[in-house]
């Protein structure tokens, strides 16, 4: 991404271009769907069918385009019922919010400044179609925030009693996993649904970013957050899902699990006794060198030779962070040098934090070869602590995204109930 900037320009011409239900648009597509008077047309759904197929490293043939139409359908019905829930609460998105969405997901796709509207368009998607996809998720959440008024903020009596409840949980195991909520909110749906999530289920597992699947096209409030719940309780989870997470082993993912209101996958991140043991943190340094394309496996091109080729060379005059950090702006600052603090159990895969945790201080790593470039990384600094209990800080901002989950679940439940939907049959 070039900056920040850029991006608030390429937000402010497209901003509703594209989102479902302009007017407009239902004079020059076909309808998919009404909502409540609101047009989504078809141009809507195959937008943002070819958006997921994107994500998700799917063929964009038409045959899989068809099969993954009528979940998208329901993804962007639930999505105009949010819009109309913002337009009504009068919930104006900051642009700036916008355009820090787009550039998570540039820096988790691990791409060069500038592709992610590339990729994009030659794909054939609209830039406005993400950038409608992140409007609505940010102000939904506003939303929620401005339902839940005076009573989204925990009193101090409340963060006194959840602390309490966990001291008497420590010792006792806990998961950090993260999630992809796919709703069924009519019987006649779930066959679809099921057929939706088997597809993400085998993009994720052949290499698919769980946090960029999730972002897009999770229903639930940790889509913002690449689907991350953290560090979680079993008796929090649904009983279904409990059952998978305590059986799956670290990096697994899960089958899709029937849950209430539709369907849950899981990602094993994870596993902890609570309050118990030691945490290492480590800062830690990157160089990134970008491919012109991606690199899919195979024979290299040209370019990708040679960067390897400047990596291998390059890595033998990295003796300390700061030359790292050096290296990095050379190459021009495609990724973050410094990713801030970073907590050893949370990085994935297995083996990059088998590589962090035995990588000699100061010494550079072999290079390490993505599909976007390759990084040089370097350890500068292991701390361990005790883990213990989280702070009142915390616990105030765990009970928050708690409350405004469950807020969520109801007000979409109403917004459901007293909506009026027609969907057509799409050609």
């Amino acid at each position: 991404m070039k900056s920040f900037v850029s991006y608030a320009a390429l937000i402010g011409l497209a901003a509703g271009l594209l989102a479902p239900g302009a007017p407009a648009r239902a004079q020059t597509a076909s309808i998919a769907a009404v909502v409540n008077g609101t047009v989504i047309t078809n141009a809507d759904v195959a937008a943002r069918t070819r958006l997921f197929a994107l994500s998700a490293g799917l063929p964009t043939t038409s045959a899989t385009l068809q099969r993954l139409k009528p979940q998208i359908t329901r993804e962007l019905i639930d999505q105009s019922l949010q819009l109309q829930a913002i337009e009504r609460n009068k919930v104006v998105v900051p642009e700036a919010k916008i355009a820090a969405a787009l550039k998570r997901v540039n820096e988790a796709n691990h791409l060069p400044p500038g592709s992610l509207q590339k990729k994009l368009a030659a794909a054939g998607i609209p830039l406005s179609t993400l950038v409608s996809q992140f409007r609505t998720q940010i102000g939904w959440t506003d939303v929620l925030r401005k339902k839940l008024g005076p009573d989204l903020r925990p009193t101090a009596a409340d963060i006194a009693a959840e602390e309490a409840a966990m001291k008497k949980e420590i010792g006792k195991t806990q998961y950090h996993i993260a999630e992809i909520f796919i709703p069924v909110e009519n019987p006649a749906d779930v066959a679809n649904a099921r057929r939706f999530a088997d597809v993400v289920i085998r993009q994720l597992r052949a290499g698919a970013p769980f946090p960029v699947v999730a972002a897009q096209f999770s229903q639930s409030q940790s889509a913002l957050t690449g689907g991350d719940r953290g560090w979680v309780q079993p008796d929090l989870l649904d009983p279904a899902v409990r059952r998978i997470v305590e059986k799956m082993p670290v990096g697994a993912i899960s089958d899709p699990v029937r849950v209430a209101g539709g369907f849950e996958i899981v990602n094993q991140l994870g596993i902890r006794q609570f309050g118990v043991g030691q945490r290492t943190t480590l800062s830690i340094r990157q160089v990134f060198l970008p491919f012109t394309k991606p690199f899919a496996g195979g024979q290299p091109d040209a370019q990708q030779l040679g960067v390897l080729q400047h990596a291998n060379a390059l890595r033998g005059t990295l003796h300390s962070c700061a030359e790292v950090e050096a290296a990095n702006a050379a190459a021009g600052s495609v990724q973050k040098s410094n990713p801030g603090p970073v907590d050893l159990t949370t990085v994935r895969p297995a083996a990059f934090r088998k590589l962090l945790s035995s990588l000699p201080l100061g010494q550079p790593s072999e290079p390490l070869v993505s599909s976007s470039g390759i990084a040089i990384v370097m350890v500068c600094k292991r701390e361990t602590s005790k883990i213990g209990l989280p702070g009142k800080k915390a616990i105030e901002e765990m009970l928050i995204n708690r409350r405004v989950s469950l807020e969520a679940q109801r007000l979409m439940d109403t917004l459901h109930r007293d909506a009026e939907i027609r969907i057509f049959a799409t050609p």
